[in-house]
């Protein structure tokens, strides 16, 4: 059996896979805030239950935001920023007594949809993550590109391309740079600029349920984060020319935006 774990920034999601990738179980818990051990805890206390309910060993894999750092094995560039600076593939093999593999989550992506998803056949794909946070991954002819610094795809932290003066200088990203596209394009990014806007606080799905029922500031919203991302796309599409792009993650599922991004 396969164990294999999405660790995001607002959940946790665990399956089981048996022969021939048949679904035996999963299971979704709430992700820890701020906790590096709490989240080490929340992973093996998923994979325990995963096999509790199998009642079979398992080999696991993790699909994790940011990296493990080539040179030095710590984790880096991850917006869960608690993951940030440890040693999280050795910890963790620690607390579930066992090998475990890691990749950073927009490149499962990208290779799964690249193998037999929206993109399957295709000679070269670029996986958008958008959801806590923006990243990508880029599979070219099957092959999962990674770069020696295992950043490859990950756009979100270029800067909004071709920005709007009421753009400048723009927010404050973890990273520690100013207007990184993923400040824009998170979903906490789309609810943080309505709220600026409209002095509302309202969700990413509250907005989007707005705009559906033809609420005027919602709408406005929604425009404006698909006008970005058509940007932010223009961009990747200049450098890499992919034959196909995926979305995933959150964002993902707001209809509007595959009306809206390749006419704009």
């Amino acid at each position: 059996m396969r164990i294999g774990i999405d660790l995001g920034g607002t959940k946790i999601e665990g399956i089981a896979l048996g022969q021939g990738g048949a679904e035996r179980a999963r299971k979704r818990i709430p992700a820890p805030q701020g906790s590096y051990e709490e989240t080490i805890a929340a992973i093996r206390d998923l994979v325990a239950a995963l096999k509790a309910e199998t009642g079979e060993t398992a080999s696991i894999g993790i699909g994790m935001p940011g990296a493990i750092s080539p040179e030095t094995g710590l984790v880096k560039n991850a917006n869960s920023t608690w993951l940030n600076g440890h040693l999280f593939h050795r910890d963790l093999e620690a607390a579930l007594g066992r090998s475990v593999r890691l990749a950073n989550d927009a490149d499962c992506f990208a290779l799964s949809e690249a193998s037999d998803g929206a993109g399957e056949g295709a000679a070269s794909v670029f996986g958008v993550i958008l959801g806590t946070g923006v990243g990508g991954g880029i599979v070219i002819g099957g092959k999962l590109l990674s770069g020696p610094n295992a950043i490859a795809g990950e756009w979100g932290h270029n800067s909004l391309p071709f920005v709007m003066p009421d753009e400048t200088p723009g927010r404050d990203c973890y990273c520690g740079k100013k207007g990184c596209i993923e400040t824009w394009l998170s979903g906490p990014g789309f609810a943080a600029d309505y709220l600026i806007e409209n002095r509302e606080a309202l969700s990413p799905e509250g907005i989007v349920a707005a705009a559906a029922s033809g609420n005027r500031p919602a709408k406005i919203a929604l425009r404006r984060y698909a006008d970005r991302l058509a940007r932010a796309l223009a961009h990747v599409i200049n450098i890499l020319d992919p034959h196909v792009i995926v979305l995933g993650g959150g964002m993902s599922n707001v209809d509007a935006l595959y009306d809206e991004v390749p006419s704009r």
